[in-house]
């Protein structure tokens, strides 16, 4: 079960005017579950994206990418799990592109128009005439209030759908900002087989919509790691419909950085999400590092730790077995890092206590004091470098016996 996370009500989740969703059953790998979700976006709404930097990029990556490049004034993303569409070769981008034009068909719009999306399984083949022949049900399903729905027809290893919401007010209008993702596994998203879809319907311009979104990756889902693993398929979408009738054209309009919180709350929820729901997961810990030159190594000491198999299995076992930390600190290729300067707490539930400095175990730490931490089901580990103003926050979480069953088991 997800650590202290609860997919919101469906009547939590605020419609987006301009974006419809709708969900079918297309047996892509299994039967009886939703797994195929259409969004239609109004005319006039403007889409961005950022995609996995896996060089085995998924075919659906591919043609989105290349839909992207040819403008952002796109009308429809069409989701499917099960099948990955990743390792096809030729087959795979055929089946790609022949979903786009099955959608731009039925909405009456062009292919380029259309974004696709997969996740599952890795080197098999879509089932493409399966998928379109599911798509007249999804047209037939749209609705502006199906956020809940398209929230769980997107999960593959997720336990729970991972949804959120915020309506802030911009120049005296409201303007909603919802969003939706799935991911548990293959987790450490490298964007500059997990998706996150959010719609805004204020209008923003094309390039401040791409700055805000990587802004947003940078904030969330670039600072998330469950296993480590960068999926073939990761992908993150905003979109922007411009329907509220409040325009955003550039980062020093009014109203945008109001707009820019709202969409990282967002982006920051939905990762957190992906964590807490992360296979296996008994433990949600946040990674804090401070004091560095600059926050790429801040990030890099960040992720030594959050990627260590010998720090996450303490962690589920609730052993303060924490000079691990400091082995991974270590392996941090910070060549030139003063260890004497290094400070490492370990909190949890409003306390924190010092476990090492000056080089080695904090003279004030006792053994049972870590245990008791350790045994909590949210942890955070803060590290301080004493070598500069920089610092980058990780979330990821504990390695169970249940990683490796699910895993095991994930094709049968």
């Amino acid at each position: 079960m997800p650590v202290n996370y609860r997919t919101p009500a469906a009547e939590l989740l605020l419609p987006v005017a301009g974006v419809r969703l709708g969900v079918a059953q297309a047996a892509i790998r299994k039967l009886d579950r939703n797994d195929l979700t259409l969004l239609a976006l109004a005319p006039g709404s403007r889409v961005a994206g950022v995609f996995t930097a896996n060089r085995f990029c998924a075919a659906p990556v591919q043609v989105c990418r290349r839909h992207l490049e040819s403008g952002s004034d796109m009308r429809a993303l069409v989701i499917n799990t099960g099948v990955a569409n990743a390792g096809t070769g030729e087959q795979g981008w055929l089946a790609a592109t022949e979903t786009c034009a099955a959608v731009g068909r039925l909405l009456g719009i062009a292919d380029r128009q259309v974004l696709p999306f997969s996740t599952g399984v890795i080197l098999e083949p879509l089932p493409v005439e399966r998928l379109i022949a599911g798509l007249p049900s999804c047209v037939a399903d749209l609705g502006a209030d199906h956020w809940h729905s398209a929230a769980h027809a997107i999960m593959t290893t997720d336990t729970v759908a991972k949804a959120a919401s915020r309506r802030v007010e911009i120049a005296g209008t409201m303007v909603t900002v919802t969003g939706i993702s799935k991911g548990a596994g293959m987790i450490r998203p490298n964007m500059a087989t997990m998706l996150a879809f959010i719609a805004t319907d204020a209008g923003v311009s094309t390039p401040i919509l791409q700055q805000l979104l990587r802004e947003a990756a940078d904030e969330s889902f670039n600072g998330i790691t469950v296993d480590g693993d960068t999926s073939t398929n990761d992908s993150f979408i905003l979109i922007a419909t411009g329907q509220a009738g409040v325009e955003v054209g550039d980062a020093s309009a009014a109203g945008y950085e109001t707009l820019r919180q709202a969409v990282i709350a967002v982006a920051v929820e939905l990762a957190q999400a992906i964590v807490r729901d992360g296979e296996g997961a008994s433990k949600f810990i946040t990674l804090t590092v401070e004091g560095g030159r600059e926050r790429e190594e801040c990030r890099r000491v960040s992720y030594a730790i959050a990627h260590s198999p010998l720090v996450k299995t303490a962690f589920f076992a609730s052993d303060p077995n924490l000079g691990r930390i400091l082995a991974a600190i270590g392996y941090a290729d910070v060549d030139d890092l003063d260890v004497d300067r290094v400070s490492v707490w370990l909190a949890s539930a409003g306390r924190e206590i010092l476990v090492a400095e000056n080089g080695g175990r904090a003279a004030s730490y006792r053994e049972e004091d870590g245990a008791s931490i350790m045994q909590e089901a949210e942890i955070c580990v803060r590290v301080g470098l004493g070598r500069g103003d920089a610092q980058a926050t990780v979330y990821t979480c504990d390695l169970s016996y249940d990683y490796v069953r699910i895993n095991a088991d994930y094709r049968s």
